[in-house]
């Protein structure tokens, strides 16, 4: 037997680690990283924090009926919404930070491990759902402090949990975009972005305002279904399967580019 042959018996012999080399050591490495962030900690906590104060709190509107039929008032309304953009951006902060992982020769490492592209992006999906996480329980304690925003015990959890789950389409959405624009710049350009997206699904300003032709094109953008789904129960909405699959459909390509562009980076390296 050739010398090659002695050493490539061993190797044929070894085999793939169980589910792509997903472990929790690594994700609780990543969650612990993340968090020590203070800068993207701040960013994600205090602005919808903010807006709340600003427009869930000192408006005089705020103590109405969120509509007919619902089962909270506006400040809980708005509460909602502004913990969804926080989880969101939150979790797109957390996602994108992978652009700077790879400045720093992160994919040249990985590229030596047997972890594989989806389980890699489902680790990095999960710390940006801890991050996003932080978010809504901001939004939420605040709301709760205050006493401005009322609803049924439950669906502080239905929607808590609603936007938390949720916000993980955005953990992709940052981790595709962390991989595919410059490191400089990539949070300044998603920040937009995401104002964009939330101002198109009706986060900022009611979707019955504007034409018909934008409001069509407003259901198809990333944040319309999720936006629609978290805040179904408190004004008593019945669940549309367009939002489902709007909602779906994102997380699936968002996810899928992710893990693309991961292959990507690391046969480049």
């Amino acid at each position: 037997m050739s010398t090659e042959q002695a050493a490539a018996a061993p190797l044929s012999a070894r085999q793939a680690p169980k589910l792509g080399g997903f472990n929790l050591t690594v994700l609780r490495l990543e969650i612990r990283r993340v968090l020590r962030n203070k800068r993207t900690l701040l960013m994600t906590i205090v602005l919808p924090v903010f807006f709340f104060l600003l427009f869930g709190v000192s408006q005089r509107y705020n103590n109405h009926a969120v509509g007919p039929g619902g089962h909270g008032n506006v400040s809980a309304f708005i509460m909602v919404s502004m913990a969804l953009y926080g989880a969101v951006l939150a979790a797109t902060s957390g996602g994108a930070m992978v652009s700077i992982e790879r400045v720093q020769g992160w994919s040249r490492q990985l590229r030596i491990t047997p972890l594989s592209p989806v389980a890699y992006v489902i680790i990095k999906m999960l710390t940006a759902l801890v991050l996003g996480g932080t978010a809504v329980a901001a939004v939420y304690l605040v709301g709760l402090l205050t006493g401005k925003a009322t609803m049924p015990a439950y669906l502080w959890v239905v929607t808590g949990l609603s936007v938390w789950v949720g916000s993980l389409i955005f953990a992709a959405f940052g981790l595709f975009m962390g991989y595919l624009l410059p490191t400089e710049n990539v949070m300044q350009i998603l920040g937009f972005v995401l104002v964009l997206l939330a101002f198109g699904a009706g986060l900022f300003e009611p979707l019955n305002q504007f034409s018909h032709g934008l409001r069509v094109f407003a259901s198809f953008t990333p944040l319309y279904g999720l936006n629609k789904l978290v805040h179904a129960p408190l004004i008593a909405q019945p669940v549309h399967l367009t939002w489902i699959v709007n909602t779906v459909a994102w997380l699936a390509i968002f996810t899928a580019g992710a893990t693309w562009r991961f292959r990507k980076d690391t046969a480049r390296v």
